[in-house]
């Protein structure tokens, strides 16, 4: 098996290192891993690709690449200039030092990478550690994803569930959530649906520099909250791993029918 891994936390970040390991096993022997990252953190950049300008891209060592781009740009890369427009079996995205479970999806470069690769109806997931209490003082804070994770990726690949929906449509992709836990205290795995957190969420914090210029800084949202029930940062504060399908599909399918009542 030949997979392709990525991350938003930059080339250098552990858990980069920890998903490579989870990669490595999953090919097993004779398989191929290719890693292709953001040469400097792109946490929170979602989707983005780099449209307007061209990505640098430079090879650090056999089958591993650093480019300047996000993590969707680096899949593009992986494809259509490392592995010379021949898809990988698999795109891996992550280890996300944090959860992106909730809200935080929307904003995900980690979710950014796995969304690009199913675009292209290459199988993809995007695994993310959730940080908290229950981490703060491991050895490793990655701990659980580490254990956990090829079992997980194991599993979503037996199912071979990517080609769900309306034929031609969207390629599922899974958002993988590790909670925040020793392994050893991990509940079991669960479906789970994409929650919300009460609140406003991010938010916006002024400061002035020694300069006198002003700056605003991005406040993040309480992450040691419920996101309703059933859902996935509800159910990884429960010390479950959740797997959430998603697709790049944006539609509201529930409200279609009753727009189209409303503008008759």
């Amino acid at each position: 098996m030949r997979i392709l891994v990525t991350n938003d936390d930059g080339i250098n970040a552990p858990g980069l290192a920890v998903l490579e390991r989870i990669a490595a096993e999953i090919a097993g022997e004779g398989g191929e891993v290719w890693c292709v990252a953001p040469a400097f953190e792109q946490s929170g950049v979602a989707h983005c690709i780099s449209y307007t300008h061209p990505t640098m891209i430079a090879e650090l060592a056999p089958r591993r690449f650093a480019a300047e781009g996000s993590p969707a740009d680096c899949v593009l890369a992986g494809i259509f200039d490392v592995l010379g427009g021949e898809k990988p079996d698999l795109v891996l995205s992550g280890v996300n030092r944090g959860n992106n479970s909730a809200e935080n999806a929307v904003y995900s470069g980690t979710l950014g990478g796995a969304m690009e690769a199913a675009l292209h109806g290459i199988p993809a997931i995007a695994l993310s550690q959730y940080l908290g209490a229950g981490t703060k003082d491991l050895d490793d804070p990655f701990e659980a994803a580490a254990v956990h994770g090829a079992d997980v990726v194991r599993k979503l690949l037996a199912a071979d569930q990517w080609r769900l929906g309306e034929e031609g449509g969207y390629t599922t992709f899974y958002n993988v959530n590790f909670p925040p836990c020793a392994a050893s205290d991990v509940a079991g795995t669960r479906a789970a649906i994409q929650g919300r957190r009460p609140g406003d969420g991010f938010g916006m914090d002024a400061s002035v520099s020694p300069g006198g210029r002003r700056f605003l800084w991005v406040r993040g949202a309480r992450q040691d909250v419920d996101s309703g029930p059933e859902t996935d940062a509800t159910l990884n504060r429960e010390n479950y791993i959740t797997v959430t399908p998603m697709r790049a599909d944006l539609t509201a399918h529930d409200a279609v029918e009753p727009l189209s009542a409303a503008l008759k």
